[in-house]
């Protein structure tokens, strides 16, 4: 019997994400748009017909960025039975078919996203969703659209992630402010992605593990590079500052 398969990549994830670091571990916690630009020869616009008619969809796509993957879906030698979720402190171990660990044997994720549009640009083909929480460049294998009187279960339990995460106040020093201001003006940030990443700071993207409120962190969002500080009520932006890197 064959142990492995062969997927197709029908498109790649553009989004503000530009590293791990910071990504909400769920969809749908951060109202960030994004894009899929469609590879041939899955760029046909009739491949889409009829999408407009579903507000959500689901995306199966692949964790292209492990550290420990060979990003193969052959990975029995490198099987983890046992991780370490985030929402338990990053501390307690429970079996990785109990959770959404990157580290699994098919490096597979499945994201639920709200459709909004689907645009034509001369051969180019862009789905554009919100709620992702994909990397930027992030292959997506397939599409599918929320069927919502079967996927939404109403008397689902969900264990230790039953509740929405927490969220923090983010604050901005004052030299922060000013950086910010200046950003505006450049036009290298606008309002839109102004509340994006104050939407992901507020969720605390620190690793589960750490708690030292006076460790600076450091993040790339968008086209800029910031750094703050996270104690425990508020996540204080220190530093904020274009990035050299491109989406």
């Amino acid at each position: 019997m064959n142990d492995s398969v062969v997927m197709p990549i029908i498109g790649y994830m553009n989004s503000p994400y530009r590293e791990k670091f910071g990504i909400p571990r769920q969809p749908n916690l951060v109202e960030i748009e994004s894009y899929i630009e469609m590879s041939e020869p899955y760029n046909d616009v009739l491949a889409f017909d009829g999408i407009e008619e579903f507000s959500h969809l689901w995306l199966l796509w692949q964790f292209h960025e492990n550290k420990n993957s060979d990003n193969s879906l052959n990975q029995m030698s490198k099987f983890r039975s046992q991780v370490r979720p985030p929402r338990l402190g990053g501390n307690q171990k429970i079996g990785v078919f109990a959770t959404r660990s990157m580290y699994r044997p098919a490096p597979i994720g499945l994201s639920v996203v709200r459709f909004k549009r689907v645009e034509k640009i001369g051969k180019s083909i862009r789905l554009y969703v919100s709620g992702s929480d994909l990397l930027n460049g992030t292959p997506i294998l397939d599409i599918k659209p929320y069927i919502q009187y079967s996927d939404a279960i109403q008397d689902s339990i969900s264990g230790y992630a039953q509740d929405e995460p927490s969220r923090k106040v983010v604050v901005w020093t004052q030299n922060a402010q000013l950086q910010q201001s200046q950003l505006l003006k450049q036009s290298i940030l606008n309002k839109k992605v102004l509340d994006e990443l104050e939407q992901v700071l507020s969720l605390d993207p620190r690793p589960a593990y750490q708690n030292d409120a006076e460790r600076v962190y450091g993040m790339c969002f968008a086209e800029v590079n910031i750094r703050f500080t996270v104690d425990d009520q508020n996540v204080t932006v220190i530093n904020v500052e274009q990035t050299n890197l491109k989406i």
